[in-house]
């Protein structure tokens, strides 16, 4: 149907809807099932099976499938069916786990899926937009997503960008008129808004005309812009890393072959030996443990109430050097709340709790009557007025659906008794001009009963005072002199100074035939009514999250659009400002470069005055400096700053969809302290990575140590290969997985951030693997030689030996990689998974070697006691023999 040739009436009578109403419940739940859901229709996912198939795409699982094959046709059965036992075990944990993470990124994308306002029995409710109907009513304003196809029957100053459907980037200007011109395409209906735009200015509310597959989005759904799948510059590290190991495993498997053939042994062991060998070189289940660490981390981070969106994000959070946060519902609780009042030279301080719309109004400490103080009564109603908030009510507790600011007026205001539905009926408004960045003002048109005009301004007190041709005094107006210029900037000072949010309102009457259309008109020869002074007290929990971001070397920089003075306050409460920092206010920073601001921004500790286009400017100088900047926002204009950010950090509460889509995390609870905790999360999960990337690698070199220097020895082999292909794929998948949920240490947020551009190995890492994988190669291979050596005869044993040895040392080994400095460094039961998993592992080896049915598939035979001690003793050679210097460093 072509709803942009029809009027409000019409599109209402057509698709049975009210716009004063909206839907009912039971009419939602009939379009529902006769519409279905608004969502675009996803291509076809990977069947479970085929999922499970893609677990054997991998080169050297094909190479082992490919031993197998040669196995059974020699005639070697039971060697057959172990391995492909074994292949089948690891492709069934690797399916299991790329299972979960598949979960894990539907919960995350439901998670960070739009919201839209949407008016349902005569009420104004969030919901996501997947729930929205055809005939429903919503409203955005600037910032949001549009979550559907809708006829715009309400525009004020609203502009649309539409650049995902018209390629065009240039923003729309949305009117409500109706279009008869023929042919009308997408780019040039005027009274319409489409899925998946974005609201650059002002507000609206449409008629919901379509939804999923049946917007214009839909229709060219091929050009939305699909998820990809994210890999992390850790992940491609390893990937890199993973090509250099097949290569040494493809020139070991030479190696190992030939010197075994010359040594005398057969051909097909040699093979399935290198074979194993090179197995043994290739972690396979790393990429799948990285991923699942991530996944899990990322999993965490949502329990800490933030959201990753880019996987990247958790790598780059544990090199953070510098947190740029808003002040305002980020460091304080954003229930604002007027306490005091001016206006032409008087003062009132107003009590009263939070949201709740009770309390009493006071001068020089003495209750006042409202009916007697008639500045005060228009500073109050004209702040309801100039608002877009409500007051709600849920549970006994009254909270604010809309901006915080705006609803600490509307609570004043209703402290006085005034009802906004009343005031509405006695003053229409007929136009608005939003609010914005670069103005810092909102102003209204309404017109009263009796046809008067009357503009309605509200804003930053300075901006606003210089817009003031006069002022009421005394409940006369006077002419705006010097003086009193002089005198509303120490009220503002005065009352930032007690670290008070100021918002300053004015008015004019303007004659009933005149018609404004533009905030250049309505913004100028105002008459300054007087000030609304609202404190936002700082999170409890804030000033502990910096002090320990300050221990981490992670510097703490407030940014706020506040008043000079009151961001000192807040910002000397927190700790964030020192004796030895500085503040910068927007209009130096304006007159900077960047060359001049990238001298002075390392000792800057707040910003403020600064409206959101700054923030670009300070994340690239703190960029060209070193830094690696997580930057939080929630406007519009906060994107580009966001985007640029090493962390681009978006308010879930607050936060426009633009604003969270230009992100790479996301905070439910809008609170710096989830910044702080995030940070350590994403530290944790890198040092996690790196522990079981030094346990499983130290552990392979261990293996390939033994085969090689055996039969470069010219003994028989320690090791058969179905024993290294058990070690392997099974006896070291569940340490390292368990390693992966390592709790951070106690000093994590007491180091440096880490440079960005560390390499996998580095602090160390790579000397720890070499060092402790020749260790445990070499007491596996004494093990082997005593027990071979003191009766020849009985290989297998030794091999059992040998076999038992390599498991337990690395089993003792993987408490040794819980921390960068020694084994000593942690409680060893400090990890309950790890616990478990070790105590796992040792009963597989036990069932192996003494479970009379396995025995002959993995060619073992039970140890005696004694031997054991002899094991125990050399397994844990590797571990506490180069823990002695961390002992004998922490006695010093």
């Amino acid at each position: 149907m072509k709803f942009h040739e029809m009027n409000e009436t019409e599109v209402e009578q057509v698709l049975h809807t009210d716009s004063k109403a909206g839907l009912t419940t039971d009419e939602v739940n009939k379009r529902r099932k006769q519409y279905g859901y608004n969502e675009l229709e996803e291509g076809e996912k990977q069947s479970a099976l085929l999922l499970f198939f893609s677990q054997f795409k991998d080169f050297m699982v094909l190479v082992l499938l490919a031993a197998t094959l040669i196995s059974g046709l020699l005639g070697e059965y039971i060697d057959a069916i172990a391995i492909i036992a074994i292949v089948i075990i690891n492709g069934l944990l690797g399916f299991f786990q790329e299972r979960k993470a598949e979960k894990s990124l539907a919960a995350l994308k439901e998670l960070s899926s739009p919201q839209v306002h949407v008016l349902r029995d005569r009420e104004w409710i969030k919901i996501p937009s997947k729930e929205v109907v055809v005939g429903d009513i919503i409203k955005f304003t600037s910032g949001d997503r549009i979550g559907a196809d809708v006829r715009i029957i309400e525009s004020n100053s609203l502009e649309v960008e539409e650049s995902a459907l018209t390629g065009e980037s240039l923003p729309v200007s949305k009117t409500t008129d109706l279009l008869r011109s023929a042919n009308t395409g997408i780019g040039d209906m005027e009274n319409m808004a489409f899925m998946g735009t974005l609201v650059t200015r002002g507000s609206g509310v449409g008629v919901v005309v379509a939804i999923g597959m049946k917007t214009a989005m839909g229709q060219i759904a091929d050009l939305l812009q699909k998820a990809e799948t994210m890999t992390t510059p850790l992940q491609r590290r390893l990937e890199q890393l993973g090509k250099i190991l097949i290569t040494v495993a493809l020139l070991l498997t030479v190696l190992v072959v030939a010197v075994g053939v010359l040594q005398g042994h057969d051909l097909y062991t040699m093979f399935l030996a290198g074979v194993s060998l090179a197995v043994a070189a290739i972690p396979e289940g790393l990429p799948a443990i990285v991923t699942v660490a991530l996944s899990l981390g990322v999993q965490r981070m949502i329990k800490q109430r933030a959201i990753v969106r880019k996987l990247p994000a958790v790598e780059t959070l544990g090199c953070a050097s510098v947190i740029c946060s808003d002040k305002t519902g980020t460091m304080t609780q954003n229930k604002m709340t007027v306490t005091h009042l001016w206006s032409g030279g008087k003062e009132w301080r107003v009590d009263g709790v939070g949201y709740e719309p009770r309390g009493s109004f006071f001068r020089n400490e003495h209750q006042v009557e409202l009916k007697n103080e008639k500045p005060l009564q228009q500073l109050l109603m004209f702040g309801m007025l100039c608002n877009h908030s409500e007051i709600k009510q849920k549970d006994n507790e009254y909270f604010i659906d809309g901006d915080p600011t705006e609803g600490a007026l509307l609570v004043a205001a209703m402290k006085a008794g005034y009802n906004r539905s009343t005031l509405l009926n006695q003053y229409q408004i007929i136009k608005e001009f939003p609010f914005d960045s670069i103005r810092k003002m909102m102003s209204i048109v309404v017109k009263d009963k009796h046809g008067k005009q009357f503009v309605v301004t509200k804003g930053a007190p300075d901006v606003l005072a210089e817009v003031c041709g006069s002022i009421l005094w005394d409940e006369k107006r006077q002419y705006m002199s010097r003086e009193i210029t002089s005198k509303i900037q120490s009220a503002i000072e005065g009352l930032a100074s007690q670290a008070l949010r100021t918002i300053a309102i004015g008015f004019k009457e303007i004659p009933a035939n005149i018609v404004i259309l533009h905030e250049k008109e309505a913004e100028k020869d105002l008459t300054f009514i007087g000030l609304q002074g609202m404190i936002d007290p700082p999170r409890p929990e804030v000033k502990d999250a910096v002090k320990e971001c300050k221990e981490a070397g992670i510097k703490t920089i407030m940014i706020t659009g506040d008043h000079v003075i009151t961001a000192k306050a807040i910002a000397k409460q927190l700790g964030i400002l020192t004796n030895t920092s500085k503040v910068l206010d927007g209009k130096a920073l304006s007159e900077m470069t960047i060359d001049e601001l990238e001298n002075v921004v390392d000792d800057v500790s707040v910003f403020a005055r600064v409206s959101p286009e700054h923030k670009l400017k300070i994340v690239k100088a703190l960029q060209n400096n070193g830094h690696i900047v997580a930057m939080t926002g929630d406007g519009v204009n906060d994107a580009p700053a966001i985007k640029a950010a090493d962390i681009g950090v978006a308010m879930g509460i607050t936060g426009t969809d633009v604003a969270k889509e230009a992100s790479a995390l996301v905070l439910l609870d809008d609170n710096f302290a989830t910044i702080k905790a995030a940070i350590k999360e994403g530290r944790n999960i890198y040092e996690n990575i790196r522990k079981f990337i030094r346990y499983l690698l130290a552990s392979n070199v261990g293996e390939i140590l033994v085969m090689l220097f055996a039969m470069l020895l010219g003994y028989p082999l320690p090791l058969i290969p179905i024993q290294i292909l058990w070690v392997n794929l099974v006896t070291d998948g569940l340490p390292a997985m368990a390693l992966g949920l390592d709790q951070p240490e106690d000093d994590v947020m007491k180091r440096k951030p880490r440079n960005p551009r560390e390499g996998v190995f580095a602090r160390g890492l790579g000397w720890k693997v070499v060092s402790r994988g020749f260790l445990i190669g070499i007491v596996t291979l004494i093990a082997f030689i005593i027990v071979y050596k003191a009766n020849p005869d009985k290989l297998e044993y030794a091999q059992t030996i040998a076999f038992s040895t390599l498991v337990l040392a690395q089993l003792i080994h993987v408490f040794d990689c819980r921390s960068e400095k020694s084994v000593f460094a942690r409680n060893p039961f400090g990890n309950k998974y790890l616990v478990w998993a070790v105590i796992s592992s040792l009963l597989l080896l036990f069932i192996v070697i003494y479970y009379p049915p396995l025995q002959p598939i993995f060619h073992t035979v039970p140890v005696e006691l004694k031997d054991w001690f002899m094991i125990s003793g050399l397994a844990a050679v590797p571990t506490f023999l180069l823990a002695g210097s961390f002992l004998a460093r922490k006695r010093k």
